[in-house]
């Protein structure tokens, strides 16, 4: 029988009488029932007994799969078996019943599954009386086995951690770490472990010296960096439009209550010059004779695109041309005449412009509209006659166009194959989740789609921006052509690959078997976790990881949301963490963390918070932006601080040395 509950503590001493409190008539005792009974106990014992039998079970039929997986990755990989056997029904009355007991309620044994499902069942078999073997023998990993293992993977992959915490943090590049070497080495003196390449974008030669930077920072500052090279994948983007209509929009800077802080400012060259002015950041071509008669000074008139009369002021003179200032907005069209005020003789008194760039190709697209998606050149796009691009910009007017007596606004697909695996009442994303739709119908060419998600007053839709097919069965090549030369480069500059838009197991082997044949076996890969697929097919993707020397997951949060939708963020990113603790898997938190902070200098409240979620897991990635360097260190505080409340699921109870005095200073 189990022991009876233990005697309360016998009753404190009475009170003196001059502080002995009112008389009460006593209340009647609670019935307790107590919950310690062999029968409880007894099928509590039998019901775990019949999980740890299917937990086994379940190794079992996955021997095939196992027999793939690094020996040093064995344990890991049994343990995460029997924890997906654990999770396949719903166990929280079983959690209940133990809890009432005072047992562990297996809530946090996703590191150790069959080591703690053990130890509860020994535990129950003593509140019985009854003998119970030790079973620790055939347990893949315990409590801190566990822990040494996860620390084990993750060194493998990530490096160690730095002394002053435990988490690593990974930067992003820019395209100025190609040529800027003091800029990399800003990075890796405020604390970067890991720099992260995407392949996407630069190329080759770039890749190098941005490595050869990294490594070259890395021996000045004597703190070791990984690099990550990131292949770009089967991603799908809209392909590129027309451009827009040439239009420059000048502007000054403005105070709140709109007075001139900057004026706008211009550079003049002559046509068909290569020199530009210094101090302006963009310029026009004028008539060389034109030019040659301008004097620091001097007024210029003109009438802009909106029929605003505006004038410029010559403020600089230089060998390349001049530079003028406006305390107004203009809009500058390759039609625009510059009518200079001051007479010159033997010389012209307007000039027309050149070199106005054209502005960038974009749809504005409001809910109800209909667009083509089309596999068409971008060549085709502005000849095509039965629907061309209504591309506008910022600088057009946003009128919608009257679709019955115009024909539907197009815009080309990077990967034409996906044209036959779509089918119609699928829904379709653009641009991370900014524009939504429908697809109504399809054709062996495009589709068309119904735009069903919006701003009021529409978005616009610009080329290479992201498209997710969240409903759609793609079959798509692991790795593209660009991404085999790409690894071949890797297999040089890389500590580990992350695979991009994984989907299958055998997307996986197929990056392992290339690597291999690069001589670049040793590489640690890393699964980007980003597609609906990925997350369904996980456990088949991970163990097949796991036949790599080093592995980890990278949770690229922005296309999960689009993929499953943001309500369902945060349950599939807590999933995700418990599936890689349970494989002892080192784990990359990624995508927008302290994005506003790295953008603009100053952080959101929300997005601190989200930072520090970040303990959970072992490396913290944050993208490039001008104020990097000040997210990093802000990163930096948020992860020394978590990582004595924090560790995976489980709270730490560090001194609170917030509240010490509060109470004795009452």
């Amino acid at each position: 029988m189990c022991p009876p509950r233990p005697a309360l503590p016998p009753h404190p001493a009475p009170l003196p009488a001059d502080q002995a409190l009112p008389a009460k008539t006593p209340a009647p005792a609670p019935t307790v029932s107590s919950p310690w009974n062999t029968g409880t106990c007894q099928t509590l014992a039998n019901e775990l007994h019949a999980l740890r039998q299917d937990m086994l079970a379940h190794e079992a039929a996955h021997a095939d799969a196992l027999a793939k997986v690094a020996p040093r990755q064995q344990a890991s990989a049994r343990n995460l078996l029997h924890y997906l056997c654990l999770r396949q029904h719903d166990r929280r009355n079983l959690q209940e019943s133990l809890a009432s007991l005072g047992l562990s309620s297996l809530g946090r044994a996703e590191s150790h599954v069959l080591a703690n499902l053990d130890k509860v069942q020994g535990l129950l078999h003593s509140l019985m009386g009854q003998p119970w073997a030790d079973l620790s023998s055939g347990e893949p990993a315990g409590l801190h086995t566990s822990q040494h293992l996860l620390e084990r993977h993750t060194q493998a992959l990530l490096g160690k951690a730095p002394p002053e915490r435990q988490v690593r943090i990974m930067v992003t590049l820019p395209p100025e770490a190609a040529t800027q070497a003091v800029l990399v080495q800003s990075l890796v003196a405020a604390g970067m472990d890991i720099a992260r390449i995407n392949c996407a974008h630069d190329g080759p030669q770039e890749w190098k010296a941005m490595v050869g930077h990294v490594r070259r920072a890395e021996k000045t500052l004597g703190r070791p960096v990984r690099v990550l090279m990131d292949l770009g994948g089967p991603k799908l983007r809209t392909g590129q439009l027309p451009d827009g209509p040439e239009v420059l929009k000048i502007r000054p800077r403005r105070d709140v209550t709109g007075r001139v802080l900057a004026p706008a400012t211009l550079g003049l060259y002559p046509h068909r010059a290569q020199a530009r002015m210094p101090g302006a950041s963009v310029h026009v071509g004028v008539k060389a004779d034109w030019l040659a008669e301008l004097r620091v000074g001097d007024r210029i008139d003109l009438v802009d695109a909106r029929d605003a009369h505006r004038t410029l002021t010559v403020v600089a003179i230089g060998d390349a041309g001049a530079r003028v200032e406006a305390e107004q907005t203009v809009y500058l069209v390759p039609q625009t005449r510059l009518t200079r005020q001051r007479h010159a003789r033997h010389a012209p008194a307007n000039t027309r412009l050149s070199g106005v760039p054209a502005t960038e190709g974009r749809l504005l697209l409001q809910r109800g509209d209909h667009l083509r998606v089309v596999a068409q050149p971008t060549a085709d796009l502005a000849t095509t006659t039965d629907a061309p691009p209504n591309a506008v910009s910022d600088a057009a007017h946003d009128a919608t166009p009257d679709t019955a007596n115009t024909p539907l606004p197009t815009v080309p697909c990077t990967l034409p194959e996906v044209f036959s695996q779509v089918q119609a009442g699928e829904r379709i994303w653009f641009d991370d989740g900014r524009i939504g739709g429908v697809v109504k119908t399809v054709s062996p060419d495009g589709w068309v789609v119904e735009i069903t998600q919006a701003r009021d007053g529409g978005e616009r839709l610009a080329s290479d921006k992201g498209i997710n097919l969240p409903d759609s069965l793609l079959d798509l090549p692991a790795l593209t052509p660009k991404d085999v030369d790409d690894l071949a480069v890797a297999a040089r500059l890389a500590d580990m690959v992350g695979l991009s838009f994984v989907q299958r197991a055998q997307d996986v082997e197929e990056l392992r078997n290339r690597l291999a044949a690069l001589g670049a076996g040793h590489l640690g890969i890393v699964l980007k976790i980003e597609t609906r697929r990925a997350f369904e097919n996980l456990p088949a993707l991970m163990l097949s990881a796991m036949a790599s020397p080093a592995s980890g997951l990278m949770i690229a949060r922005g296309d999960l949301a689009v993929e499953c939708g943001h309500e369902r963020l945060a349950e599939i990113q807590e999933e995700l963490l418990w599936a890689a603790e349970a494989a002892h898997m080192p784990v990359i938190w990624a995508t927008q963390v302290l994005e506003t902070l790295a953008k603009t200098g100053l952080p959101s409240r929300a997005e601190i918070t989200d930072a520090a979620m970040g303990e959970r897991a072992e490396c913290v990635m944050l993208n490039k932006g001008p104020h990097i360097l000040q997210a990093m260190h802000t990163l930096d505080g948020i992860l020394r601080r978590m990582q004595g409340h924090q560790s995976k699921k489980r709270s730490l109870l560090r001194a609170l040395g917030s509240w010490t005095t509060s109470l004795q200073n009452k």
